[in-house]
């Protein structure tokens, strides 16, 4: 599955369409973050699929590996922000970085030991895609508006 934007390529699990898509009301307002956030849809429908579709564990393994590094990368950019900007929010904002860091530890860890199994994409559908919809609908909309009215 590719998410560009508002496009959604559906894919089957189970005979299943699933999706996990960008909606605009997920934007934050600062083209950056949101940018990030449309990268980090794509990253996460990669592994979904890859996982759904019963690819090898080396494929699957380079999906999780790229998806935590961009995760790291993409947390340390708001980070910056949050940073340079004083925002008052910084600590809650960071521990729920770190909560996330470490439950996408605990899915590569499941995954090293177990591979490429249906309950993995279960576990990444409700740890990764949850936390991220409701980490960008509320946590990372009120940093926006805050970096939008300092700009």
């Amino acid at each position: 599955m590719v998410v560009l934007a508002n496009k959604v390529n559906y894919y089957k699990w189970g005979g299943i369409d699933v999706a996990f898509a960008w909606r605009p009301d997920l934007s934050v307002g600062f083209d950056e973050i949101d940018d990030q956030h449309k990268e980090l849809f794509a990253r996460v429908n990669t592994l979904l699929e890859a996982t759904s579709q019963g690819k090898g564990k080396e494929a699957v393994g380079r999906t999780i590996s790229y998806l935590g590094q961009y995760v790291a990368s993409h947390f340390g950019t708001e980070e910056r922000h949050m940073a340079r900007s004083q925002y008052p929010e910084v600590s809650s904002h960071k521990a729920q970085h770190v909560q996330f860091t470490n439950e996408f530890s605990t899915i590569k860890k499941k995954f090293e030991a177990e591979g490429p199994t249906s309950q993995l994409t279960i576990l990444i559908q409700r740890q990764v895609c949850d936390w991220l919809i409701n980490h960008i609908g509320k946590t990372d909309k009120a940093l926006g508006a805050f970096l939008r009215a300092k700009a």
